[in-house]
């Protein structure tokens, strides 16, 4: 029995909140410093500065997600190779030294490092869709069964 509840909507408005801010943040920082000095800032790092804030929207919304039986899959997805994806590119940077500087950032090492950020980046953008697909099942329309005409 899907929760349509109360609960199960702050959870999901909360959530999804939560789960965009990393990516968010940054991006709207960049167009605030882009109108103020007309030059271009972008922190790439931030998103996984914000993890804490990513970590807490994802369970939000695994939980979310479990009350109302819908869009588990792209929440829990997005959340698990975002974890992943984070705790292995730091352990990568540790291991080559380029976390502490032992390392030049240049190179293979610090592209797959670079590209594991990326692709943490994008596991966060696929968390907040999920989400955002979770808030509209419910918060939308019901719609009507599909009969079968044949």
């Amino acid at each position: 029995m899907e929760k349509k509840d109360l609960l199960t909507k702050i959870l999901a408005i909360a959530g999804t909140l939560f789960a965009w801010l990393p990516i968010l943040v940054p991006v709207l920082l960049s167009v605030i410093v882009i109108l103020q000095g007309r030059i271009f800032l972008f922190d790439y790092l931030m998103p996984a500065e914000l993890f804490p804030l990513a970590l807490l929207g994802g369970g939000l919304l695994v939980w979310a997600a479990l009350r109302a039986r819908s869009r588990l899959a792209p929440i829990a997805w997005g959340l698990g190779l975002s974890i992943g994806l984070l705790v292995g590119s730091q352990l990568l940077a540790v291991i080559t030294g380029l976390a502490s500087g032992e390392t030049e950032p240049a190179g293979f090492w610090w592209l797959l490092v670079l590209a594991m950020i990326a692709a943490y980046s994008l596991a966060l953008i696929l968390t907040g869709v999920g989400g955002s697909l979770l808030l509209r099942d419910l918060f939308g329309k019901p719609r009507p069964p599909v009969e079968n005409l044949g």
